[in-house]
C-alpha cells in the first residue's frame, strides 16, 4: 500500500477490509472454458483492501471444464456435470468450507452472477429434464449467506448499491 494514499485517507493495512472475491472477476483463468471474466470495476473498488481470490469449481473440476447447472430433484438443488450427471454439490460445498475455516473474518462478499456456484439470485435452475424453471442462488452462494450472515454479499452487477 502506498504510504501517501494512506496518509491521505486513512486506509492502512491495519484497517483494510478484508474480502473474497470470485477469482474469475479478478482475472484469474478459472472459468469452464478457460477464461476469465476480469472486472475492472470490481478490481478498483478493492485495490486498497487485503482480497482473498475465491472459486469453488475450479480445484473440483479443473480448468478447463464440462458445463455444471443447478438441478433440483424434489425441494433440493444439485450442482451437476451437464455432460457427466455426475454430482458435485458436497466436493463445491466442500470448498465453501474451506473458505469459511481459513478466512472466518471476512468483511464482504463478491461474487459472479449468473455463476451454478456463486451466482446470486441469478443462477438459472432446471428441472431433472433439463428445463430451466428459474432462477435463485448458487450452491457456494446458498452456503455463504449461511456462513455469513452478517456481512454484505453481493455480485458484480449489485456491486454499486452496497456500501463498499
Amino acid at each position: 500500500m502506498n504510504l501517501t494514499y494512506a496518509l491521505a485517507t486513512g486506509v492502512s493495512a491495519f484497517n483494510a477490509r478484508k474480502v473474497a472475491i470470485s477469482a474469475c472477476l479478478l482475472g484469474e483463468f478459472c472459468r469452464y472454458d478457460g477464461a476469465s471474466k476480469s472486472d475492472a470495476a470490481v478490481i478498483a473498488a478493492f485495490e486498497n483492501d487485503e482480497i482473498i481470490p475465491f472459486c469453488p469449481e475450479a480445484p473440483v473440476l479443473g480448468t478447463p471444464r464440462q458445463r455444471i447447472s443447478v438441478v433440483k430433484k424434489g425441494d433440493q438443488r444439485f450442482v451437476m456435470g451437464e455432460q457427466s450427471g455426475e454430482d458435485f454439490t458436497q466436493a463445491i460445498l466442500a470448498q465453501v468450507e474451506l473458505l469459511v475455516q481459513n478466512h472466518p473474518d471476512l468483511d464482504m462478499i463478491v461474487l459472479k452472477s449468473k455463476s451454478p456456484s456463486c451466482g446470486l439470485g441469478t443462477t438459472p435452475i432446471f428441472n431433472e429434464k433439463k428445463e430451466a424453471i428459474g432462477f435463485g442462488d448458487g450452491i457456494a452462494a446458498q452456503k455463504l449467506k449461511v456462513s455469513y450472515p452478517d456481512i454484505v454479499i453481493t455480485d458484480e452487477i449489485n456491486l454499486k448499491e452496497s456500501k463498499c
